[in-house]
């Protein structure tokens, strides 16, 4: 049986986690990676395949800023300190650092929009527009 899908539920996971790294992926998305638990094998990975909002105090960046990555490498190191999924919000990660918000604009969301995985248990999830928290982006 297939567990039913709770807003928040997985990434709520994160709550504590340091995210310790930023990787750009060619310039196609970029992949967030998160202390896991010690007997993880690999990093949890948030992959972003619709480019994510930085907010850093009362400064915001989007992609095509003057800026954009390097605020996005601003936020590592830093702590996990809240979280929320919401449709017509997306996702939201907030860092001690800052906070990164993934809604993209129903032109800008691709097949996918995001993906987590690397939970030891095998826990994972994938955004798609018009499902879960972005059907709104249909």
């Amino acid at each position: 049986m297939v567990a039913a899908y709770v807003p928040n539920g997985l990434l709520s996971r994160l709550l504590g986690d340091r995210m310790y790294s930023v990787e750009f992926v060619l310039n196609d998305y970029v992949q967030f990676k998160f202390d896991g638990a010690p007997d993880a094998r690999t990093p949890v990975t948030l992959s972003v395949y619709a480019w994510p909002v930085v907010e850093i105090e009362t400064r915001t960046w989007r992609e095509g800023d003057l800026g954009y990555a390097d605020a996005l490498r601003q936020l590592a190191p830093s702590l996990v300190i809240a979280t929320s999924e919401q449709t017509g919000r997306g996702i939201r990660i907030e860092l001690g650092t800052g906070a990164l918000t993934i809604h993209p604009t129903a032109e800008e969301a691709r097949v996918e929009i995001a993906m987590i995985a690397g939970w030891s248990d095998g826990a994972w999830m994938l955004w798609r527009p018009g499902k879960d928290s972005f059907e709104d982006l249909c």
